[in-house]
């Protein structure tokens, strides 16, 4: 509740306590809430001390199980979405680096720090490198098959035949699709940051 003391300034109540805010007393405005001193200052140390603890005791090994698994995840879906439609389309890639960030948080303790923003984008990379892999490989299998010369290119081939497979499928639109990928990655494990009030 507000009420106007005649002079511009209305009083009003702290969110946190109720006590009535009065002209000449030290208090704080947020976008949708006054806040007493004291409460507000009370409120701003949990703040950060919830902060800070997003960034101690990362599980790293399990950000990295689930960083993996998410990888996996995403490049089935995009390997699955080209199968099912005889489509490869790029942007479903995407997938790739939400469920990277997504599975380094959860697995790691819902922690949030710069190493696993790091690590993310790396899996992210491997995975939407060897999503692309599968989905060319598909294509490449469909069109020996169709000229009557079958071949079975293995899962796991050489390092020449896999990078000649990944850049059979290639175009520069690929590398707006990886920036997403990576982008998502680096964005979904950030440290959350407090905003300050002026």
């Amino acid at each position: 509740m507000n009420a106007d003391t005649g002079s511009g300034f209305e009083t009003t109540q702290c969110s946190q306590c109720g006590m009535t805010i009065h002209e000449g007393m030290d208090h704080q405005k947020t976008d949708d809430a006054v806040f007493c001193r004291p409460c507000f200052d009370k409120l701003s140390a949990e703040l950060q001390h919830a902060v800070a603890a997003q960034s101690t005791d990362v599980n790293y090994a399990m950000g990295l199980v689930g960083g993996v698994l998410g990888g996996v995840l995403g490049a089935l879906v995009w390997w699955g979405f080209t199968i099912v439609t005889n489509i490869s389309l790029g942007l479903v890639a995407v997938v790739i680096g939400i469920a990277v960030g997504k599975g380094v948080i959860f697995l790691s303790g819902n922690k949030r720090h710069l190493n696993l923003q790091i690590m993310a984008v790396v899996i992210s990379f491997l995975s939407f490198v060897y999503a692309s892999f599968l989905v060319n490989r598909s294509f490449i299998q469909q069109a020996l098959e169709a000229e009557g010369t079958p071949f079975e290119i293995p899962l796991l081939p050489s390092t020449e035949m896999f990078l000649e497979v990944v850049k059979a499928g290639f175009s520069p639109i690929d590398l707006l699709f990886l920036g997403i990928v990576i982008y998502q990655a680096w964005k979904i494990p950030a440290p959350l940051a407090i905003q300050q009030q002026g």
